[in-house]
């Protein structure tokens, strides 16, 4: 009985080891990324260093290892920021009320047409996105070379921000409009 029960204890500890190795095989044989590809899974998200038989290591953008055990990875979902060769970068910009939408619209196009990095197909979206309580919510989506993205969003926010401050199209800040009762 006592040697029965060291071995379920024993069968149970090694349990979780059993599901990463069975992960790692996966892992290793479907190949969802490879070393060097940019993911997210299970709340961590990084530049994958090492793929191993029970565990893959990631480093985070703020340089820590993460060690992720491969039964949760194989089991769960990852996300792949480097699989594809283009991604999509988009911004949301609030107008105030009453601004011209065509103006700011007509500015936007410039902006995104002047940047060589954003690609020309698939073509970029400019759309009034929403009527927000404070603000008139306009997106813009387009298109990059996945290892641009990041450049390309910073660029294009600190280039919107001076050419509408540039151009005297006003940012909204949240307003509340208090009616006193007689």
């Amino acid at each position: 009985a006592v040697l029965a029960s060291m071995g379920l204890a024993v069968g149970m500890a090694l349990s979780g080891q059993l599901q990463n190795l069975a992960g790692g095989v996966i892992i290793i044989v479907t190949k969802p990324f490879k070393l060097g590809d940019f993911i997210s899974s299970q709340g961590t998200d990084g530049t994958v260093k090492a793929v191993r038989l029970f565990h893959t290591e990631v480093l985070t953008p703020d340089n820590k290892a993460a060690f992720i055990p491969n039964g949760l990875l194989s089991s769960n979902n990852i996300i792949n920021y480097s699989h594809e060769n283009i991604r999509r970068v988009e911004w949301t910009i609030g107008i105030e009320y009453n601004e011209d939408f065509d103006r700011a619209r007509n500015l936007l196009r410039s902006i995104i047409e002047s940047d060589s990095r954003i690609l020309k197909v698939p073509n970029y979206t400019i759309a009034l996105l929403s009527l927000g309580a404070s603000s008139v919510n306009i997106v813009i989506r387009a298109w990059t070379a996945n290892e641009t993205c990041w450049d390309v969003f910073f660029d294009i926010n600190e280039r919107i921000y001076k050419e509408f401050n540039a151009a005297g199209i006003g940012f909204p800040f949240p307003q509340l409009t208090v009616h006193q009762a007689k």
